[in-house]
């Protein structure tokens, strides 16, 4: 097929890859008992709420699903203090993102983002044929200053994710707040929030009551993470009513399917379950820093569901040997690196034999 190719763009870049599946390293090396802790899915599942608002929607998945999502924009407004009108809905965040790409990125334009962070910035980016130019960490942490000096004539938008992912890392409240006061206005903000409600710091900007002030700001969020509903894919972007509009001009017209529509709508409601699991996760993160300490091994303060340390040797080496342990976490971000979830008890114990064991 030589003579159908895609377009320069695609050729530029790698497929996802995702954590890898428990049933394939069972069948691959034969084990029965596999821990995933590579893709930070919550482990102690999702809302009881969620699991009843399913059953009720199954009855419904003969017929299309609300385009605008009116219910659950209703609910997420109320809690939030926003208006319907801010609130844009995408089959996970991860949509969203390819959508302001596709909506906002010309050729030749170029977007700001860090080095390490989310990959899909810099795909999509690619994608829209942008130039993504990227800035290294500081310590784990995004280097604004450095961000913004690289924010140019040709800049159309920058990319801020906090927590930070692989790192786990939060910028300060105080210097995301400058940051985000001399951005051009003619620069999108995204400040990607996926996992905000694992935040227990007290240095942490909230950014939804700068969304009227600040008409540039996008600040994203998802039900995947804390809620539980990786598997549904169900994420929201706030934003200017403005920005809202155009993104729905771009979008797939039923994006977000009922059962998800519905499961969110119901996990609204259940503070128990997000408490809960915000508690059960400091309890493994404690475990995870004390192991590592007692191992001469250093890791990045996590303000999310998972941490990054440094196993300081090749990151692959270390992701097989786990493996073959039954144990999957995610070599990433430096050579010698490793993110792995905060599974729930029982997993955090396996993870943390099969690491002292290496």
């Amino acid at each position: 097929m030589d003579n159908i190719k895609p377009r320069e763009q695609i050729e530029k870049i790698e497929a996802y890859s995702p954590g890898t599946p428990v049933e394939e390293v069972q069948r691959q090396l034969g084990l029965t008992k596999v821990v995933k802790l590579a893709s930070n899915e919550n482990p102690f599942g999702y809302s009881p709420l969620a699991e009843q608002a399913m059953i009720e929607e199954v009855q419904k998945i003969n017929m299309y699903p609300e385009v605008a999502l009116p219910l659950l924009a209703g609910s997420l407004a109320e809690k939030l203090g926003v208006s319907r009108e801010q609130l844009f809905f995408g089959n996970g965040s991860d949509e969203i993102i390819r959508l302001l790409t596709t909506t906002y990125i010309n050729q030749s334009d170029e977007a700001v983002m860090a080095d390490v962070t989310f990959p899909r910035y810099y795909t999509d980016v690619l994608i829209g044929g942008g130039t993504p130019i990227t800035v290294p960490l500081v310590e784990g942490v995004h280097d604004l200053e450095g961000m913004l000096a690289a924010v140019r004539a040709k800049t159309k938008m920058v990319f801020v994710c906090n927590p930070n992912n692989p790192t786990g890392t939060v910028v300060g409240k105080e210097q995301l707040l400058h940051f985000i006061e001399r951005i051009p206005s003619h620069v999108l903000i995204v400040i990607d929030e996926a996992y905000y409600e694992y935040v227990h710091s007290t240095d942490y900007l909230e950014t939804v009551p700068l969304l009227d002030k600040y008409p540039n700001l996008i600040v994203l969020r998802t039900f995947s993470k804390i809620y539980g509903l990786a598997g549904l894919r169900v994420g929201y972007g706030l934003m200017n009513p403005e920005l809202v509009q155009n993104l729905m001009r771009v979008k797939e017209p039923f994006n977000v399917n009922r059962m998800a529509q519905r499961a969110a709508l119901a996990s609204l409601n259940d503070d128990k379950f997000v408490a809960m699991t915000r508690e059960r996760n400091e309890q493994g993160k404690r475990i995870y820093e004390r192991t590592f300490s007692e191992l001469g091994l250093p890791y990045f303060s996590s303000q999310a569901n998972f941490v990054m340390v440094d196993v300081k040797r090749p990151a692959k080496i270390v992701y097989m040997d786990l493996l073959k342990r039954g144990v999957i976490v995610r070599p990433v971000g430096y050579p010698t690196t490793i993110r792995v979830t905060i599974g729930n008890e029982e997993e955090v114990e396996t993870f943390v034999q099969a690491l002292k064991m290496l």
